[in-house]
């Protein structure tokens, strides 16, 4: 057993199969791929890493699998899996996620090609454990997966404290031992017994102040889809670039192989973003200004590309220099309530009316962005409204002070 000094959780424990796990190479690399991305454009303090999150969300999950009473064999696979959920990330994280479903046909979640074979495989089988088990874990196709893949899960709980720790921002407060205290197994997964609810909003009221403030902020909304232009030009048009090699890159390692690409435009994008030299907003509005549900059909890159090369035709300026960004709508926010006294199970929403004002909140957080270079904001803002058909802001009336 070794004991890790953690900032967030304080000590964290980890056990013979846990330290042969954090020497492979495939956790290791976890210490070059950021947690959050570009959000150091913003805040300069947000460097951590996949590596240390996912030492918080192992020992979380421990945490949670004693509260729960699971076995030592359950509680095994339940904290490897937690220690491996993020072993399938691209380089800086979520940014290259639509790069990695595109091109590579997978998404972070789907481990089972990293832990079924070479290192990992060979440590897990070593050590009386099944590599499919803890992939379908991860995946959310077990019957323990709530743990680490739910609605209030300990990965959410670690990530949540982490992030607010690193940028500084006060919306990140968790109560993650009481929330893993009124824990409980439903036949559907984790559910949450009726005293945790007060813990629980605490939780969604953080997520939700964290989305426009951290996870959707504009400035990394930006340098996201900048970089991801970047990489699906390397794959699109450079030969021989492969697109499983790029997204098995740590953060440097890519960012290094698209600022000397041999392609003029993944060249450009590259260095613009690790220079901060980034595109500005053309445009930025919420789904009461555009059709958000019709913009959603068949969504990823190729469907945003299209978008801005229509854009740009109609501005008259290089298809390049226009990015569409169009994030998923937001799911609800949703859970089960174990009733106190009974077996019964509600829905959250029915014993907290706070959390209909909550996901009411995230889905008028929703923003599409056009951005472009800054001399030709105002034609792109024009050309962005006639393709897109954006409806004219309304002017709210003024109070008028006496």
């Amino acid at each position: 057993m070794k004991i890790i000094k953690d900032p967030v959780h304080g000590y964290v424990e980890a056990d013979e199969l846990a330290l042969r796990l954090l020497d492979s190479g495939e956790v290791q690399r976890l210490r070059h791929i950021t947690q959050l991305g570009f959000a150091n454009l913003v805040y300069p303090g947000a460097n951590h890493t996949r590596f240390e999150h996912s030492l918080g969300t192992m020992h979380l999950a421990g945490i949670m699998c004693s509260k729960l009473g699971l076995d030592a064999g359950e509680t095994r696979v339940v904290t490897t899996a937690a220690l491996l959920h993020d072993i399938g990330h691209g380089p800086f994280s979520h940014v290259t996620e639509p790069v990695m479903k595109e091109f590579a046909g997978r998404s972070h979640h789907q481990i089972e090609g990293i832990v079924g074979e070479g290192a990992i495989a060979g440590i897990l089988e070593d050590e009386g454990l099944d590599p499919a088990e803890v992939s379908a874990i991860v995946s959310g196709d077990h019957r323990l997966a709530s743990i680490i893949h739910g609605s209030l899960d300990v990965d959410r709980m670690d990530y949540l404290m982490r992030d607010a720790h690193y940028t500084g921002v006060p919306y990140g407060t968790v109560d993650a031992h009481r929330l893993i205290r009124c824990s409980v197994l439903a036949g559907s997964g984790i559910a949450l017994h009726e005293g945790g609810i007060n813990a629980a909003e605490s939780l969604l009221i953080a997520r939700t102040l964290m989305r426009p403030a951290v996870y959707f902020h504009h400035v990394s909304r930006i340098a996201t889809s900048m970089f991801v232009h970047a990489l699906r030009e390397e794959v699109l048009n450079v030969p021989g670039a492969d697109a499983q090699e790029l997204v098995r890159m740590d953060d440097a390692a890519c960012m290094e192989r698209l600022k000397h690409s041999a392609h003029p435009i993944t060249r450009d994008l590259a260095c613009r973003v690790y220079t901060r030299d980034l595109y500005k907003r053309a445009l930025y509005v919420g789904g009461d200004r555009v059709n958000a549900a019709a913009l959603q059909q068949d969504l990823g890159p190729a469907r945003e590309r299209d978008l801005a090369i229509a854009i740009a035709e109609t501005a008259g300026i290089p298809e390049e220099e226009v990015l569409v960004d169009i994030p998923p709508l937001p799911t609800d926010l949703s859970m089960e309530v174990q009733v106190r006294n009974s077996h019964t199970m509600v829905d959250i929403e029915e014993v907290s009316p706070l959390i209909n004002t909550l996901n009411d909140t995230r889905r008028q957080q929703w923003r599409l962005g056009v951005y472009t270079t800054r001399g030709n904001r105002q034609a792109v803002e024009q050309a962005a409204n006639e393709v897109l058909r954006v409806k004219r802001a309304t002017k709210q009336d003024k109070l008028v002070v006496t």
